[in-house]
């Protein structure tokens, strides 16, 4: 594929009950329901009720890459027009991995004047705070990228492990339930 782009179909690497499968997925997860609008492609609060649901590992998923692409924040003197930035792992682009995940949207996509027929399967992938590379051109969030066998299969198959350990309110608390 030259590029996939929100709500077009692209590969996608999801948990089956016999191991994992590709498929083909349209990106672009559901919006919350508060807010509507487009479908979501790139998710950064995993704390919000609306995407914790879809952090189990039957919801997770891998999207393969081998570059992605920003916005550059200013205009090129020259073009009059932001430069697309590319970034990747190396100069011969090898092969990673985004967090990702999936669902099944209840309704059709594309646009109304060429509706595409549901119940499409749908994926959107995390986001993180931005590396040292990636925040002069794109401050605000980079993609969840997984570049090992053992990354991927943590992703795919972890379960949520945290547990409330302590609590308290003070520092002091706070300093006791460390040592």
């Amino acid at each position: 594929m030259q590029g996939v782009f929100p709500d077009y179909p692209a590969p996608v690497i999801r948990n089956t009950d016999a191991g994992t499968e590709m498929v083909t997925m349209r990106w672009g997860m559901p919006p919350p329901p508060r807010t509507g609008g487009p479908p979501v492609t790139n998710i950064r609060n995993t704390s919000s009720p609306h995407w914790r649901g879809w952090l189990k590992p039957e919801d997770r998923c891998l999207v393969p890459a081998n570059s992605f692409a920003e916005y550059a924040p200013a205009l090129n003197p020259d073009t009059k027009k932001k430069d697309v930035v590319w970034f990747a792992l190396s100069e011969s682009r090898p092969l990673f991995a985004f967090a990702g995940i999936w669902t099944t949207f209840n309704g059709d996509r594309g646009t109304k004047s060429k509706p595409i027929p549901g119940p499409p399967q749908v994926y959107g992938f995390l986001t993180t705070a931005p590396n040292a590379v990636v925040e002069p051109i794109h401050p605000k969030a980079m993609p969840v990228i997984l570049t090992t066998d053992e990354e991927r299969d943590v992703w795919l198959r972890a379960d949520e492990a945290l547990e409330i350990v302590a609590r308290g309110s003070s520092k002091e608390d706070i300093a006791a339930t460390v040592q």
